[in-house]
């Protein structure tokens, strides 16, 4: 699919690194005019090293409403927001602690609830959530994960519906390749991807690329609205 963006408004909130940093990549190599929104100066920075001198970048954080709310107050409506800034832990629910447990609902679903509520997107443009495939396919020890990212998918749906003719979808990878697993060993990080690969149908793990693929997919087929595409090499299956 040929995917041309030029001259649209491109927000990317969380897009100085992993997922977010790959969809930034991939819309300005499409033309569009992007703005990545992180929380951290130097992760903005050094993104913006990368994307060229039409991006921009704003620092934002997602679980303060009063920030959200004053990101976008006055200025011009987006053609495309896609939310894919979230810190989350993992464990079980009982060993988790209710603070961490808290500070994730904040971080990944409260946060994109908030730039949802306050976000300025001109008609027929879109707005997209990154959910993940635990949503479907729970873990023990991802429970908390899980219901975080079904809720995400399921407040795409429902917005699809209220912010209409706005469009709201939601991509849901896999495991994905991502700076996320950097405070593992090399060793155990390397085991753990050969382990899935082995298990997964397309035999390997996913790239931060594979996901932007599908969030531009979205932002550029006018006929998807209130629809989760799965980008997991086959995890809901395997």
């Amino acid at each position: 699919m040929h995917v041309d963006l030029r001259d649209s408004q491109f927000l990317v909130v969380g897009g100085s690194s992993g997922i977010g940093l790959a969809v930034a990549t991939a819309a300005a190599a499409a033309g569009a005019a992007v703005t990545i929104a992180s929380r951290s100066q130097a992760k903005l920075d050094s993104a913006l090293a990368g994307l060229g001198p039409a991006a921009t970048g704003r620092q934002l954080d997602t679980t303060d409403l009063a920030s959200v709310e004053a990101f976008f107050a006055g200025g011009a409506a987006w053609d495309h927001v896609v939310i894919s800034a979230a810190q989350t832990t993992s464990g079980s629910v009982r060993k988790l602690s209710l603070s961490e447990a808290h500070a994730t609902m904040d971080s990944k679903f409260w946060g994109a609830y908030h730039v949802a509520r306050s976000a300025k997107i001109r008609d027929h443009g879109s707005l997209c959530f990154v959910s993940g495939f635990r949503s479907v396919r729970p873990s023990g020890n991802t429970v908390l994960q899980g219901a975080v990212n079904a809720a995400l998918e399921a407040l795409s749906r429902g917005l699809a519906l209220e912010l209409a003719p706005v469009r709201v979808n939601a991509v849901s990878p896999g495991l994905i390749a991502t700076s996320l697993w950097s405070g593992m060993s090399q060793t155990d990080r390397e085991a753990m991807f050969a382990s899935t690969a082995e298990r997964l149908p397309v035999r390997r793990i996913g790239n931060s690329s594979d996901v932007a693929n599908a969030v531009l997919f979205l932002a550029c087929t006018p006929f998807a609205t209130g629809s989760t595409v799965v980008v997991d090499g086959g995890g809901t299956i395997a």
